[in-house]
This record gives structure tokens, sequence and C-alpha cells, in this order.
């Protein structure tokens, strides 16, 4: 059983506002009080004491899409999925969903049933099947040889095979099947994303009208946004059901991008992902994407055959600091992208996403610069606290 603890003097970033100087008390792996008279109120008299004045406390991070870190892929062994876990733990990302790439379908439905295992345990919170379900001419750094239409019995083969731990697949919705394929995954509750896609406007809006509820790493991997043909672009930030993926890496997106997306589809719409490879909190060098080599220069990782950007190299921890530091972002709106709007996507945000009374100790310490300085899962220090 965890011990109990209490966190005091922080900036915490509560759903209702920020708290100067506010207190936090972790009683075992729940928050028992946030110091605004929800809760218990009253620290267990043998409980640790924190003083992390000059420090802000959010909620822990909340990935969507990511495919490794640490050197290990999701698509490996049960071993080097915990490698890659807890690489991204590291940096403040206590929630996880495990995403494949583009494979043979018997290599993923024996993916699946692996990380389906690993989530029972409580160590990711689902899959993520990014696809083979994926347009040609957008296909970015997946194997073209691999991809296939998104035939409905497939696709219910790869969910069934995730035995009730599928939590999305991106599909190229206007590719033969794919509105079906949309009908067939919000009937099952797994989110149907639009991604790596060569969809016109109005296809994307009958995707939508399908029950596509997600954007894949929005700009990335679709038409750009042009004035006579907008594409899926428009499509996916004028609708309020959509929430829109976002990697801030300063590499795969333009800060006025990024300003775009969130000044039209607003906080509440965007969650920022990762959509790390094995290179994130690893280093420079060769590594493998599915079946596909990439070379990581500068941490930027391209494709070795095309040049085609291959996933990214971020932790979350890095996209909070660069959109409030660098984009200029106010630091409730980055909670919402980190936290709160991906736990409400999984359907989790009853345990998880903001710091409430009751729900899950996944805490982020960060400091005056938004540097992380410690992390808090399920009640548990996982890194930290660094106060020196």
């Amino acid at each position: 059983m965890a011990a109990s603890k209490v966190l005091t003097g922080a900036r915490v970033v509560l759903p209702t506002g920020i708290v100067d100087g506010g207190r936090v008390i972790v009683d075992g792996t729940r928050i028992a009080d946030t110091g605004t008279g929800t809760g218990t109120g009253t620290a267990p008299a043998d409980a640790e004491t924190y003083d992390v004045s000059g420090h802000w406390l959010v909620p822990g991070f909340v990935d969507l899409h990511n495919h490794g870190g640490g050197g290990a892929s999701f698509s490996g062994s049960a071993d080097d999925v915990l490698t890659a876990v807890r690489t991204h733990r590291a940096h403040g990302t206590t929630t996880l969903v495990a995403s494949t790439v583009t494979d043979d379908m018997d290599v993923l439905t024996r993916q699946a049933g692996l990380l389906s295992e690993l989530a029972e345990q409580g160590e990711i919170a689902g899959v993520h099947f990014e696809g083979p379900f994926i347009s040609p001419c957008r296909k970015g750094a997946h194997s073209e040889a691999l991809l296939r239409h998104p035939d409905p019995a497939e696709v219910r083969k790869l969910l069934d095979a995730a035995r009730g731990h599928a939590k999305m697949v991106t599909l190229a919705t206007e590719l033969p099947g794919g509105l079906d394929s949309v009908r067939l995954l919000a009937e099952h509750g797994v989110i149907a994303a639009v991604g790596h896609t060569d969809a016109t406007y109005e296809q994307t809006v009958e995707a939508i009208d399908a029950g596509a509820t997600v954007a894949t790493h929005l700009f990335n991997a679709m038409p750009a946004l042009g004035h006579r043909a907008p594409g899926p672009i428009a499509a996916l930030l004028e609708d309020e059901r959509v929430t829109v993926e976002l990697i801030n890496d300063g590499v795969h997106l333009h800060q006025a991008a990024l300003e775009l997306a969130f000044h039209h589809a607003g906080a509440a719409r965007v969650a920022f992902i990762t959509d790390a490879m094995d290179a994130a909190g690893s280093g420079d060098g060769r590594y493998l994407l599915g079946p596909l080599e990439v070379e990581v220069t500068d941490g930027v990782a391209r494709l070795v055959e095309g040049d085609s950007i291959a996933g990214s190299t971020l932790t979350l921890d890095r996209a909070f600091k660069r959109a409030v530091t660098v984009d200029g972002l106010p630091v409730q709106d980055v909670v919402a992208a980190l936290s709160a709007n991906p736990a409400r996507l999984l359907g989790l945000d009853d345990r998880i996403g903001s710091l409430e009374a009751g729900k899950d100790a996944d805490l982020v310490l960060l400091d005056e610069e938004f540097t992380l300085k410690g992390v808090l899962r399920r009640g548990e220090w996982v890194v930290g606290p660094h106060l020196g």
C-alpha cells in the first residue's frame, strides 16, 4: 500500500482554476483532498509531507498515441513493452495507450493478444491500431506492401484479438469499407480516428457523421488545407464531435498550425500526443518502426528509404514545456490537452485526467521553468521528487 502524502505550497492546477500555495493530500493510491473542501480534508497522522513551494502540480499525462521509447517498441516482447512504458512514465505519462504499426494481420492479432494481457495487468490503458487500414497515398512510415482496405471483418478480427482492450483504430475512411468500419467501431465503443488519409472534405464529413471522433495527428499524413479543396483538415477542425491530436515537438507542426488548431477547435478538443517511436528517451541512431528502418539524427526520426518523418522522439513533459514557453498557451489549456481531454476520450475521466478527490493519485511536479521534477503514479513516486 502506498504511503499517504501531503504536498504543500505548489501552484495546483485544478479543473476550477489555478490555486497558489495549494495543498494535495494523497491517501494510498487516491487523491483524498485538493484543499478545496470537497474531499476528506485531513491528512493521516503518519503522512509524508513535501514542501513543493515554487513548483507546479498538474495531473499525470495521458498519451493516446505512442509506439515506444527507451529503445523498445510496443510491437515487441512484453519486456520491450514494459521498457517503453517505464520510459514514458519517467517523463510524466502515467496513462498510456500502446500503438501498433502496419504489419501482417497475423502479427497484429498476436501483438494485440500480448498487449491485452498488459492492459489487464494495468500497465497500459489499451491498444491503438494505426494501420494497416490506411491510404498508400499518405502512408508516412508504414509499409505500403502491407496496407489493406478497411474490411469490417478484418477490423473486427483485431478488436476480438484485443479482448475488449482496443481503444482506437486509425483509418483512411475514404477507402472501400471505411464508413462501415467506422460504424462497426462506434457500435463497439472503440474510437474511430481519421488519419493517414487522402479523403476530401466531403468524405471526411461523411466519416464524422458515421461516428469518427478523432483526427490522428492532425495536419500530418493528410492533404494540406486548401482554399478550393479544404480537405480533411477543415472538416475535422470545424466539427464539435472531433478531438484533434497534435504532435507538439517543433518538427511535425509549425507554431502557426498549432495555433490555428487551438483557435478553431478550442482547448477542449485538442489532445497532445507523442507518436513516439523506440528512440524517445534513448538517443540518435538506427531503429526499426515495424518492418521499416529509421534513422534518428538530432532527435528527428526519418525513414532510411524515402526520408519520411517516422514518428517522433517526443515525451509529453517536453510537449508541455514547449506549449507554455514557446507556443505561449495558457497552462490550464495545456493541462486539458495533456490530461483531461484524452482521459475523457478513453472513458477514464472518472479516475484520471484531473486533480480531484477520489481520483487516482497521478501527479506531475514541474518547476517554475516547467521542467519535470517529480512523477507520482497511483500514490508512488516514479521520479523524485527533486526539490533541491
